[in-house]
């Protein structure tokens, strides 16, 4: 899950502080931060897999609830 192709653009209108919350905002729902954070040491591959994996779980387990409690 790269995040570096297209940059997150925040216009600031009324203030600064309004600016940086929709900032982190977006870049929370993209997975940007949790992505650095994850980075930010070496994960062994074995390690990586299962998270994968997990991750893969979840992301299914949610795609089925939302699927199926919308008919």
């Amino acid at each position: 899950m790269d995040n570096f192709g297209k940059p997150i653009e925040v216009e600031v209108r009324d203030s600064l502080e309004k600016a940086m919350k929709i900032l982190k905002q977006k870049m929370a729902k993209e997975g940007i931060l949790q992505e650095l954070k994850r980075r930010r040491f070496y994960e062994k591959p074995s390690i990586r897999k299962k998270r994968k994996s997990r991750e893969a779980r979840k992301r299914n387990a949610r795609e089925n609830k939302r699927r199926f409690t919308s008919r």
